[in-house]
């Protein structure tokens, strides 16, 4: 399964003609992706067929959300959905860079009938602690991580592979550090089946068709 980044109409057009399986739409990538606007969640779930995954995510400074902050994610969750969403992506930590679970209940009661992807929040805390406290909440479909921040996600294929151990019914998307050139080699040492792509299948900051095309060939030989 692969899954690319969008942030415009054009984008997404261009990931479902070149082959992808799934969009996660945001807004600012310079800013690590924050929510869409309404009108624009809207634009682009009209104009694919394929899922569309919205990233929440209300400011760029943290994985720290106050409960005003909280409030509106939900608000921005059941938007949505009601405009025809497939999932959500969000992440929440405390100051310790640890899960933070009450908040994260909060949010995930308002996530029925959505697909739910813990983001990489998770790189910030020890993700092989972190996966096993996830993988208890059911709502959680996919975890987004590069295996942490101590080293390349080339680097961390043990610690992935250790995720997917841990991850129970969870779905480990790998992504983060992803290239055309290291694909092949993270795919067969993780033994991982679900990618996330972002910067290697743009030019000067836009989407382009061929590049989606050419990174599902290489999936496609890879088998």
């Amino acid at each position: 399964m692969i899954e690319v980044i969008a942030t415009t109409v054009e984008d997404a057009i261009e990931i479902e003609a070149g082959g992808a399986n799934r969009i996660e739409l945001i807004s600012m990538f310079s800013e690590g992706g924050l929510t869409p606007s309404y009108k624009m969640m809207s634009d682009v779930i009209k104009a694919v067929k394929i899922p569309v995954n919205i990233m929440i995510r209300p400011h760029s400074h943290s994985f720290v959300y106050t409960d005003t902050e909280i409030n509106l994610m939900k608000k921005d969750i059941e938007t949505a959905r009601m405009l025809g969403a497939n999932g959500i992506v969000f992440g929440v930590l405390t100051e310790d860079n640890i899960v933070d679970t009450n908040k994260l209940e909060n949010l995930l009661s308002v996530c029925s009938n959505l697909e739910v992807t813990f983001h990489r929040a998770i790189d910030e805390t020890n993700v092989l602690s972190s996966v096993k406290k996830l993988a208890v909440y059911k709502e959680i479909t996919n975890i987004l991580t590069s295996g942490g921040l101590k080293a390349p996600l080339h680097e961390n294929t043990n610690i992935i592979s250790n995720m997917m151990t841990s991850a129970s019914q969870i779905n480990i998307l790998v992504g983060g550090g992803l290239t055309m050139d290291n694909i092949i080699a993270v795919a067969t040492k993780t033994k991982a089946a679900n990618f996330h792509f972002g910067s290697t299948v743009q030019t000067n900051g836009n989407v382009v068709r061929e590049k989606v095309e050419l990174l599902m060939r290489k999936m496609k030989d890879l088998g």
